[in-house]
């Protein structure tokens, strides 16, 4: 089976409405691959401008989503919230919010099964620390995350989610996995996936690279067998992201 090539951007917390509407501009006017499936991720206040503003070829992601849709929760958003507005996907487990925000496996778990609830489809991030990388710990960390998440969902629902592998030493540090650290941990991802789904699961669940991606690096990781795309960060806010979106492209 042939994975769509994915691309998503997660701005962050690092645009205003006047940068958000220039990465828009510049998104819109580009000559962006067809076949690849693309979606930024933007923060809450801006998902309606950027839903009714950018060009329909680009699905617009809330960049985190609580599991329940009403509730004393300040400061959350719900799932049937985002429906409200037609935004299709949301961002779960970012490095950020396990490690800053202190959002658990469990959290983590319970706010992408709240998203599937919803139909919504759910970037999923997961990736181990420098120090759990130093003491070989990659593939037990990632392991731990997936099987947090697959002891709530059904097998039907992995169908709605896209992996994202995120080294978290290499995320905003301007450090990158090299091609061939990214597709170990991506090949033990989809062994994983064909040891606990089958391989059906395994051939067409996606599973994408982040961290530090940019467009001197892109090209090569792209060219892996069991990278299927990337979640950009940095440079999903600059002019280079058009020529991250057609790394695939440029492949062929």
């Amino acid at each position: 089976m042939v994975r769509q090539f994915f691309v998503g951007g997660n701005t962050k917390m690092q645009v205003t409405f006047n940068s958000l509407n220039d990465i828009i501009e510049n998104l819109n006017k580009a000559d962006l691959d067809d076949k690849t499936e693309k979606v930024l991720a933007v923060p809450s206040i801006y998902l309606s401008e950027a839903k009714n503003r950018l060009n329909p070829s680009i699905a617009v992601s809330a960049q985190n989503v609580y599991g329940k849709n009403t509730g004393a929760f300040t400061g959350e958003i719900a799932p049937t919230q985002l429906k409200d507005f037609d935004i299709k996907w949301t961002l779960t487990g970012h490095s950020e919010r396990r490690h800053i925000f202190k959002e658990n496996d469990d959290d983590v778990a319970m706010r992408t099964k709240g998203a599937l609830n919803e139909q919504l489809n759910v970037i999923f991030c997961i990736g181990e620390k420098l120090e759990e990388r130093e003491s070989g710990k990659t593939k037990e960390v990632v392991q731990h995350q997936l099987n947090s998440l697959n002891k709530d969902i059904s097998k039907e629902e992995w169908s709605k989610i896209v992996i994202a592998y995120e080294p978290v030493w290499a995320i905003g540090t301007g450090k990158v996995a090299t091609p061939e650290i990214a597709q170990e941990a991506h090949k033990d991802i989809r062994q994983w996936l064909t040891t606990n789904l089958g391989q059906d699961a395994a051939d067409s669940v996606r599973v994408i690279y982040g961290g530090s991606v940019s467009h001197t690096n892109c090209g090569d990781l792209a060219k892996q067998p069991d990278i299927d795309g990337f979640l950009v960060g940095g440079a999903s806010v600059k002019p280079e992201f058009v020529h991250i979106i057609n790394a695939n492209q440029a492949n062929k």
